[in-house]
């Protein structure tokens, strides 16, 4: 269930999405649920109330080390 939440004084729609998700590659879905918001800039007044979608968590990719070729 998406979530609302407010920006802080200076946010970034990427600041957002690091300190709620955790990772910076979800601009893209945030700003498909907030129309109108790029019109804001990209500094956000303070107090904007942002729509979080919901989003999977991404899946651990297991790390593989080759000692020989």
């Amino acid at each position: 269930m998406p979530r609302t939440v407010s920006s802080l004084q200076g946010d970034t729609v990427d600041r957002l999405c690091q300190r709620h998700y955790g990772r910076t590659d979800l601009v893209v879905q945030v700003l498909t649920h907030n129309p109108g918001l790029c019109a804001l800039g990209p500094r956000l007044p303070s107090a904007t109330p942002v729509v979080l979608p919901d989003v999977a968590s991404p899946s651990p990719t297991p790390r593989v080390i080759e000692l020989w070729r």
